[in-house]
């Protein structure tokens, strides 16, 4: 079965096809970091536009790829929710569009779902059940996957995701956007016990993250050093920053797989890059005899390869839809897209 995969979520135009759903034929991606970089975060109305600008190049260039036709497509699919709302909009109705010249069916695909599957691209022998952590600007949260398409919440973030608390304590740092990435450079060069910083817990919830506190004590280190006229040790703070997310984050999935009976844990999104937590998570779940999951860099930030594969998957269960789909900026991940 071949799909076209859009995912258009925020600031990545990106397009994939599939051949049953793990054999990806072609992954391409224009990145919108560059414009972006300019605001030092995303600018909802500009990325939509470029979305708009750039995705049926971007389509027709993974049809190309993939060595195929657009007559060739069995069905196209493309991210739903959650994401910008005017981001989601524009690959949404080109890929309603396309199946409906084309006659195909069309597939909505949740982008949490799909950030997931990049680990089937990425290691075909993996398969469910097991323990999901998902972790980028927007979202922080544990999944329990039992199925392809049938998941559980086991923990989320009451506040900021990490990435969101990654980018905005680089950017008070005057580190290039994309900010996360620049503070995992920069913390390996550090001392990360040079200064104190939170780890929060949530009471009665204890699979649940918080980071505002990190962000907000971080920021008043770097804005209290300036109003003294002092310098602060940048790669210093950026390795406590990393260490403390690392802290939060990688127990609590440990704990919550052991818990569920989980023998195997996946990471996933833009923050499972980064090099303190994938160092951390390594080691403990060698600790603990549960095999590990890291997705290789270029599967953990947006792409189409991942809608490609969850797309298959979401077919399989009968989640199609037509023209008539909406799209959503949050929904939760064990929430079906088809029928709302």
């Amino acid at each position: 079965m071949l799909i076209l995969a859009l995912e258009s979520s925020c600031d990545e135009t990106a397009a994939s096809v599939s051949r049953d759903g793990r054999e990806i034929l072609s992954n391409v991606v224009y990145s919108q970091i560059d414009m972006h970089a300019l605001y030092g975060g995303v600018v909802p109305e500009i990325a939509s536009r470029k979305h708009a600008e750039k995705i049926t190049a971007v389509a027709a260039e993974a049809v190309r790829q993939a060595g195929i036709s657009f007559e060739d497509l069995d069905a196209v699919a493309a991210t739903c929710a959650p994401g910008l709302i005017g981001a989601l909009l524009v690959g949404a109705n080109f890929a309603k569009a396309a199946s409906l010249m084309l006659d195909v069916p069309f597939i909505p695909v949740h982008h949490i779902r799909a950030h997931i599957a990049a680990n089937y691209v990425a290691f075909p022998e993996l398969e469910p059940p097991f323990t999901a952590l998902v972790a980028s600007g927007g979202h922080t949260v544990i999944i329990d996957v039992e199925d392809y398409t049938k998941m559980e919440v086991l923990g989320t973030t009451r506040d900021d995701a990490a990435g969101e608390a990654f980018d905005k304590i680089a950017r008070v740092l005057s580190l290039p956007y994309p900010g996360g990435a620049a503070l995992d450079r920069l913390s390996k060069e550090g001392d990360k016990d040079k200064y104190k910083l939170p780890r929060a817990a949530v009471n009665g919830h204890p699979f649940d993250f918080s980071f505002s506190g990190l962000k907000t004590a971080s920021l008043n280190l770097i804005h209290n050093a300036a109003q003294k006229g002092e310098e602060i040790d940048r790669e210093s703070l950026a390795a406590a920053v990393s260490h403390a997310v690392a802290d939060s984050v990688v127990p609590r999935v440990v704990e919550a797989a052991l818990q569920k009976g989980r023998k195997k844990i996946c990471a996933a999104g833009g923050v499972a890059a980064n090099s303190t937590l994938r160092g951390k998570l390594t080691d403990l779940c060698k600790k603990k005899g549960i095999e590990l999951y890291l997705p290789p860099l270029n599967l953990c930030g947006d792409n189409g390869a991942m809608i490609a594969c969850q797309a298959y998957y979401e077919y399989k269960a009968g989640n199609i839809s037509d023209c008539s789909q909406n799209c959503y900026a949050n929904m939760a991940v064990s929430e079906q897209l088809c029928g709302r």
